[in-house]
């Protein structure tokens, strides 16, 4: 791989990236795709919007009524900008670590570091102070701007000598006052457009979390593939979702995609899927980004008819089941967008939308990439025939000075980690996490597929499927389910979940064991941790 020369002065991300030889292939077969060798995503989706659409428009909303223009956001995140070069000495390529909510002074931190030619390193505002050092350490960040709720956790073993900078507080040491009297212009640095822009963790569900580094390219090309050909945004839409920014999922789906097409977004900082309802309603959101559990429950809850405005409904970070898709629909007259995509890729690669949906499937490929079903050999597979996911395009994986790269890049495809199979007329149905497979006296059973015959049961709102240890089938399925408020667990609702289950789907398949918890453990992203439930 042929990279452009870096305009980055440190050059730790550009001398971190794995060797030539361990890259996926990279695709840029659509003509949207043919950027320019000297590109920074900033000005892509901020000043060159403001050129074409104007600066007034609306652009960043919040729950309490605020509403900063597209004009409001570039004047601050220049500030920013100045303030990091001019007062804290940034350089193009160092890394800044940002930790907070979705909000707008978030987003302006983002832009600002872009604009200043550094590396942005997103975190979750809920990771402790043990996960961020740990981040701290990958990325080699020694800035943070922080939320000033959420500074408390940047202090302690591993976190010396971060300088941090709170933002959206009242204090004279606060961002927001130290760069009111900057100037609200900035000469972007003109990034090379496979400069690193971006450090995305992943999630962690299993180990030490990795960096995966997308170029300034990377963060159009999500948007000039899944969503210009799914969710085809329009510049009256309003977006919004409950993802954070620093989970790739929100940044596409409450950042990129709205600005890339000159929409608006309701940025929220946390909502329950009962408020995500009403905040719909309110604000007359039109594309909502969240995950299958959210949806479920927004049916459940009766709140159906808070959704009204809604024209599109995207569903991600974890597989969404037939059941709920039909259930939605019925209640909404919305098709939920499916789609599949990781941290590793930035965004969605295999989607559908409208008519091209067919419940219960994840989609087809998205324009602009390419997936087949291989064997543990890395050979294809048969349509029909379950196998491990590969995939490549204009994004793939890049993990930072990463052995598992090694791991996830075979023959030049990206190697997702899901079971899947393809129909003969192109559309991927998944199975589960190639981890998250049962082998129980002999029978292969993805756990997920469990999962959904589990919560077609009336009293069910929640349910993870794992494989315990048992002496005489090897392994055994065990549903760990939260039922709905009211309903009643013991061992009586147990055999009713049990007996649906084998109604429903091949009775060698039902859960043997039953456990009712009042939550299941997820990742700060909203993913089931099911490895923390084999091990309970």
């Amino acid at each position: 791989m042929i990279l452009s020369p870096t305009t980055h002065v440190d050059t730790t991300c550009r001398t971190s990236l794995p060797p030539a030889d361990n890259w996926p292939e990279l695709h840029f077969d659509l003509p949207q795709l043919q950027y320019p060798e000297r590109l920074n995503c900033a000005t892509a989706l901020l000043d060159d919007v403001i050129a074409g659409h104007g600066a007034d428009r609306p652009c960043l909303l919040t729950p309490a009524g605020e509403t900063w223009s597209y004009g409001r956001l570039r004047a601050t995140a220049n500030r920013v900008a100045h303030f990091l070069v001019d007062r804290l000495g940034v350089v193009p390529g160092n890394r800044v670590l940002l930790r907070g909510p979705n909000n707008p002074w978030l987003v302006a931190c983002w832009f600002g570091v872009l604009k200043a030619g550094a590396v942005a390193v997103p975190t979750m505002p809920m990771l402790r102070a043990r996960e961020l050092r740990d981040i701290r350490e990958i990325a080699a960040a020694d800035i943070a701007l922080c939320d000033h709720r959420f500074v408390a956790e940047l202090t302690g073993d591993g976190l010396e000598g971060v300088t941090t900078v709170p933002y959206g507080g009242p204090g004279t040491d606060d961002l927001c006052a130290l760069v009111a009297d900057l100037p609200d212009r900035f000469e972007d640095v003109l990034t090379a457009a496979d400069d690193v822009a971006l450090l995305a963790f992943t999630s962690g569900t299993t180990g030490r979390p990795k960096a995966t580094m997308h170029f300034h390219r990377d963060v159009l090309a999500i948007a000039d593939t899944f969503s210009v050909h799914v969710v085809k945004p329009r510049p009256d839409d309003v977006f919004a979702g409950t993802p954070p920014l620093a989970f790739t999922f929100g940044l596409g789906g409450g950042l990129v995609f709205p600005l890339r097409a000159g929409a608006s977004t309701l940025l929220i900082e946390k909502a329950t899927p009962a408020e995500l309802a009403r905040h719909v309603a309110a604000h007359r959101v039109t594309v909502c980004f969240t995950a299958p559990t959210a949806y479920r429950a927004m049916i459940a809850d009766g709140d159906a008819g808070l959704l009204s405005t809604l024209r599109r409904a995207v569903s991600a970070g974890e597989h969404l089941g037939e059941a709920t898709w039909r259930a939605f629909h019925a209640s909404t007259g919305v098709r939920l967008i499916d789609g599949i995509g990781s941290t590793e890729m930035l965004h969605v690669f295999i989607s559908a939308a409208d008519d091209d949906i067919r419940p219960g499937a994840t989609g087809r490929v998205v324009p602009g990439y390419q997936a087949r079903i291989v064997d543990e050999a890395g050979e294809p597979v048969p349509d029909g025939t379950p196998g491990r996911l590969a995939v490549k395009g204009p994004t793939g994986c890049r993990y930072l000075a990463d052995d598992r790269q090694k791991i996830y890049v075979e023959n030049g495809w990206n190697i997702t980690g899901d079971t899947f199979t393809r129909d003969p007329d192109g559309y991927f149905w998944y199975h589960a996490r190639n981890d998250d497979m049962i082998v129980s006296s002999g029978y292969n059973i993805a756990g997920p597929e469990v999962e959904e015959a589990v919560l077609t049961h009336p009293d069910v709102l929640e349910c993870a499927v794992v494989g315990t240890p048992d002496d005489a089938r090897g392994s055994v399925v065990t549903a760990f389910v939260r039922l709905r408020d009211g309903a009643p667990a013991g061992d009586a609702v147990a055999a009713q979940i049990q007996r649906h289950v084998k109604a429903t789907i091949a009775p060698y398949k039902y859960p043997r064991l039953v456990h009712f918890v009042d939550a299941l453990p997820r990742t700060a992203t909203g993913k089931l941790q099911r490895f923390r439930l084999r091990s309970s």
